[in-house]
């Protein structure tokens, strides 16, 4: 397990342990997140714990052409019951993201540090926020990392009221032209959706043209 030091710079992808995790320590500016998310490389932790770097293997995706919409979405996406929005209260987002309570972790990895961070690259255009309103109210919404139209990264999403995160989540990618949604780790949702796991080396092929932004 590599311990970075104040120099901005990974270990090698294959010296990730058998769960994804590939180095501990660091900091968390926001160029060295950016060059880890270039690196297919993301921050995980809780704030009981050190800041820990991933790189899963497989990687969970969602490829934009094989999103699984269900009857019922595609009822609520015609009712036009909710508002969706995009980067119109970031902060707001990802505030609601840290204070929601989530059945698998003990606390919230969206530290304060992890949120000032996030708002930077918020600031920067590359963090992006999708919002959903209903009569006026924020009762849902994701953000995450955006390279062009290449990948999006998605980091977390919330719901006070049912389906609203879901609706944001399948409007964007409705709105959107990205060859791939990066959703890290598994999760049971997601997977209803059609996410499902590559390689890690092919996940990387689609960062290439991002390295350069």
């Amino acid at each position: 397990m590599r311990l970075l030091n104040k120099i901005i710079e990974f270990p090698p992808l294959s010296e990730a342990n058998s769960d994804g995790l590939l180095a501990i320590g660091g900091d968390l500016s926001s160029k060295r997140v950016l060059y880890a998310y270039k690196s297919g490389i993301f921050p995980w932790y809780e704030a009981d714990q050190p800041l820990m770097w991933w790189s899963p293997d497989p990687r969970f995706v969602l490829y934009p052409s094989k999103l699984k919409i269900s009857k019922s979405s595609k009822q609520l996406l015609k009712s036009k019951k909710f508002e969706v929005s995009v980067n119109r209260n970031f902060k707001e987002v990802i505030l609601a993201c840290a204070k929601i309570n989530r059945q698998s972790q003990s606390g919230t990895w969206i530290t304060d540090q992890m949120i000032e961070v996030y708002c930077e690259l918020h600031n920067m255009g590359i963090a992006k926020s999708i919002e959903v309103w209903l009569d006026n109210r924020l009762v849902g919404g994701l953000y995450g990392i955006q390279f062009n139209d290449v990948v999006f990264c998605g980091e977390s999403m919330f719901s006070s009221v049912s389906n609203a995160s879901k609706i944001g989540f399948i409007s964007f990618i409705q709105m959107s032209k990205f060859k791939l949604i990066d959703c890290q780790v598994y999760s049971s949702h997601l997977e209803s959706l059609g996410a499902e796991f590559i390689s890690r080396s092919d996940f990387i092929q689609y960062l290439a043209p991002v390295q350069s932004i």
